[in-house]
């Protein structure tokens, strides 16, 4: 990445917004363009937040099977999952908890916060991911709750014309068939088309001490199906529109805690359902558009021999309604945006083992600005929340950089963040308390950039403070806000090139802890390490990835009372080929974990060892 010193006078010249078509150049252009810091297009060279962009050529490269694989390649990414492909999945941003990172698809919260307070990356299928944008840090000022460690945006609208068809086998069983289409209707008309079916037999994840005490030598598998269906259309040289629609049934099979007697729950039906429009228009130096969206999720988990409708199964079904209107001004030095979002979720009785539905709404309005005056970079965002659990919200943030010799950039942010207690929380009959608050997050960090030789680096230092967390008391039997976290790190990325050679590079340390206690936070490792090294030869394009994961500490729920237990470290290799038999077809191979290393990043939970994948594309 150059720092450039007039890169923003470019910003509005890109026709991307969140929700909208997206530019997908390489990672590596200092022109690439991202939507998702400020809600307004700007090249990621200025963006003051370290970001990372991952296209569909990265994921590709990798051979990534699962979005939870290319995430745990991305700077201040630590990721716990309860076995193999479709088990649970936790994303931990810079040791903040799984609930503090805002999930996005095409620029609107997949957060269910209101029912499980955060998003399981596990079941959104990777064949919808054509772009990832991923910011960290703060920002609630610019999206409202759970934006705490950071905001993931993924985007699903491609943008290469032509049919691709693509297969492939692997290892436990895993099958994968896919298709997709972008065809021009006519001049200004574009249509997008594209399904997916990807499916394993899994192994067994075992979930020593979380189980009942019962053995359930099985296999857990997973499948998934996805539709997708796109239409653009530009009316004139300012005015564009959308609609889209896209779902996935996903079935997941697991390990469970068992009580002699009753029936085992171990079986997950999830169907999802979005539906978008919206209309966009630009006109010199301001643009405005105008998204709606609607999403319907039912998530069953049941025992196979009852069934998802029998009395033992449980049912979350929920509707949710968002409407956003944004306004990006070029003024001064530099971009203003502003808008509205309002959300509204609606669940039927049962949902989040509630006897009751409940709706709940909010309205949000945000302000945010990036000005480039001489070799300062100044940036700014507030946002006032009102929601109909807890009332109104207002958070801030701001950001400054110096460019005190050019390509070497000094960075200092401040910001606050939130996020909203769930419905289980709140109302559950058993342990819930209406009177909760949201948590709070103060967050400062300073940051070093430049460009040395060949070497493009950033040094980022941070201190989280989280107060109002919210606690379960076990006198009590109930939620309440007492809860503190102080987390501290350090994180250094770098990329080079050497000859054909590519290279990325993080180094990170993390002090998460517990500011009542003491104790370290579990499931975060405190030291990792990832080296990512790409390179084409002979036509043959290859990828290798190390990471390394420190000692984490995670709970032991088999005892009572329970025990904390250390997870050890643990260094895993990754190696990716592809070769272009023609012009039109591809084939790839890969070797996860290839040195076939034992480990857990949830304790109890087996990881699936040496994976071996063979997959093929056929374009045109």
């Amino acid at each position: 990445m150059t720092i450039k010193k007039h890169v923003l006078l470019t910003a509005l010249s890109v026709t991307a917004f969140s929700g909208w078509a997206q530019d997908s150049t390489s990672t590596d252009s200092s022109d690439n363009m991202v939507v998702t810091a400020n809600r307004f297009p700007q090249p990621v060279s200025s963006v003051l937040a370290p970001t990372d962009i991952v296209t569909r050529e990265d994921i590709d490269r990798w051979q990534s099977k699962s979005v939870a694989d290319v995430l745990r390649r991305l700077p201040g990414v630590d990721i716990s999952q309860s076995g193999g492909m479709g088990q649970l999945t936790s994303v931990y941003v810079r040791g903040t908890s799984s609930s503090h990172t805002l999930v996005l698809m095409d620029g609107v919260r997949l957060n269910q916060a209101g029912i499980s307070g955060s998003v399981d990356i596990s079941q959104i299928p990777l064949s919808l991911v054509q772009r990832i944008e991923f910011i960290r840090g703060p920002r609630s000022a610019v999206y409202g709750s759970d934006a705490i460690g950071g905001v993931i945006n993924i985007i699903t609208t491609r943008d290469k014309d032509g049919t691709t068809l693509g297969a492939g086998i692997g290892s436990h069983g895993y099958q994968n068939y896919n298709g997709s289409t972008q065809q021009k209707l006519g001049e200004n008309t574009t249509l997008t088309a594209a399904g997916d079916y990807t499916y394993t037999r899994g192994i067994d994840v075992v979930a020593d001490g979380n189980n009942g005490g019962v053995p359930q030598p099985d296999r857990d598998g997973f499948m998934s199906k996805t539709l997708y269906l796109a239409l653009q259309h530009q009316f004139n040289e300012e005015i564009s529109g959308f609609a889209r629609a896209y779902g996935y049934d996903n079935r997941t099979a697991y390990d469970a805690y068992y009580s002699p007697g009753s029936a085992l729950i171990d079986t997950r039906q999830l169907y999802s359902r979005t539906y978008d429009t919206g209309l966009r228009y630009q006109n010199g130096i301001y643009a405005t558009q105008l998204i709606g969206s609607y999403s319907h999720v039912k998530d069953y988990n049941y025992d196979p021999k009852y069934g998802p409708y029998d009395a033992s199964a449980s049912l979350d079904d929920s509707d949710q309604y968002n409407v956003q209107w944004g306004n990006t001004f070029q003024i001064w030095k530099g971009e203003v945006s502003a808008g509205l979002d309002w959300q509204k979720l609606t669940t039927e009785p049962g949902t989040s083992y509630l006897a009751d539905g409940y709706d709940q709404h909010n309205t949000g309005v945000y302000l945010t600005t990036q000005q480039k005056i001489s070799d300062f970079t100044l940036e700014g965002a507030v946002r006032s929340d009102d929601n109909s659990q807890f009332g109104q919200h207002t958070t801030w943030q701001s950001s400054a950089a110096w460019e005190f010799i050019d390509g070497y950039r000094f960075i200092a942010s401040y910001g606050t963040a939130y996020k909203s207690p769930n419905l289980s929380q709140l109302y559950s009959a058993y342990y819930g308390n209406p009177d909760l608050k949201p948590e709070e997050s103060k967050q400062w960090e300073g940051g070093l950039e430049g460009l040395t030789g060949p070497l493009d680096w950033r040094l980022s230092v941070y201190r989280n403070d989280i107060d109002q967390m919210i606690s379960y008391n076990d006198s009590t039997d109930n939620y309440y806000n007492i809860g503190k976290a102080t987390i501290k790190g350090v994180e250094w990325t770098g990329s080079f090139d050497t000859g054909p050679l590519q290279h990325k590079i993080t180094l990170e340390y993390l002090d998460p802890r517990d500011a009542t206690t003491n104790d370290i936070l579990t499931r975060r490792a405190k030291q990792q390490a990832k080296y990512q090294i790409d390179w084409d030869i002979a036509d043959i394009d290859w990828s290798i990835n190390y990471q390394y994961l420190g000692q984490r500490y995670d709970t032991d729920y088999g005892t009572y009372p329970y025990q904390t237990v250390k997870l050890g470290g643990v260094s895993l290799w990754d190696l990716a080929a592809s070769y272009p038999v023609t012009s039109h077809l591809t084939v790839r191979g890969r070797i996860a974990n290839l040195f076939d290393k034992d480990y857990e990043t949830a304790y109890g939970y087996a990881t699936p060892g040496r994976e071996y994948y063979l997959s093929g594309s056929y374009t045109f």
